[in-house]
């Protein structure tokens, strides 16, 4: 199937590894321009270079931009050409009890989780709406549903991301632009990856048993029943980007393997 992505420039907030690293390099695999985005020049200069491998023909670059930083971030807005994709992936999570988040934690997960995408769509998509095509998707997660417990102000954030992608999307009535979100479940990113072989050497496991235990202790509603690969989230971030995505809009997709048990 052509995606119809070859004419179209794509910008991936947080994306020199894990899932917006995957959904860059696919975007790139279906023949877009993609601009990759990281907190120091070095990570992108690296993610760039293995992009380039696995993608020799793919067309990227990469801008810098601490997004905790509104001067940064003003920056790299300057720098942006014209973007037809926006991928709001950016974002920051821990473990902490509730009584331990100060309210400097509370300021610093909403100004890089939310604010990140509300700066980014605000700048670009008065340009989407002119020329009467494009496409924004935020990375949430099934954390915006089912808040951890350990992680209130990580799953309020992405709470919170329904809502300023649900509003943005009422913008777009009428016209060939859609804003949607993606509920991504538990991912084996290249910070869990670290974990947990960190883990398997402690406990003189193998890596294998000690994913699929901590999926089943953490997790137990999963369909799935293993960590999702971020290439998977990569494919429904990629098909919502395409043109032939236009009747989907508004929406909040989920890539979460079976782990929220509810209809909504």
């Amino acid at each position: 199937m052509d995606l119809q992505l070859k004419s179209k420039t794509a910008f991936v907030s947080g994306s020199t590894q894990g899932i917006g690293f995957a959904i860059a390099r696919s975007l790139l695999l279906e023949g877009a321009r993609v601009i990759i985005n990281g907190r120091t020049q070095q990570k992108i200069d690296q993610a760039v270079e293995k992009l380039k491998k696995e993608v020799p023909a793919g067309a990227v670059s990469g801008i810098a931009a601490d997004f905790s930083d509104v001067n940064e971030v003003d920056k790299l807005l300057a720098a942006l050409p014209q973007i037809d994709i926006l991928i709001n992936n950016v974002g920051i999570f821990e473990l902490r009890e509730f009584g331990e988040i100060q309210d400097e934690d509370w300021t610093k997960f909403f100004e890089v989780n939310v604010l990140s995408g509300v700066r980014l769509s605000r700048a670009l998509l008065p340009g989407m709406l002119e020329r009467n095509q494009g496409r924004i998707i935020f990375i949430s997660s099934e954390s915006a549903v089912h808040i951890p417990a350990n992680m209130i102000h990580y799953g309020t954030t992405k709470t919170a991301m329904l809502s300023v992608s649900r509003g943005l999307a009422e913008l777009t009535r009428n016209t060939e632009i859609t804003v949607n979100t993606i509920l991504g479940g538990p991912t084996y990113s290249d910070g869990a990856a670290l974990a947990i072989e960190h883990v398997a050497k402690a406990q003189n496991q193998p890596v294998e048993a000690v994913k699929q235990n901590l999926m089943q202790a953490i997790n137990p509603t999963s369909l799935l029943q293993r960590f999702i690969e971020p290439s998977e989230i990569a494919n429904l971030a990629v098909y919502l980007s395409s043109p032939l995505s236009i009747a989907t809009n508004g929406s909040a997709l989920r890539a979460d393997g079976g782990v929220l048990n509810t209809i909504f």
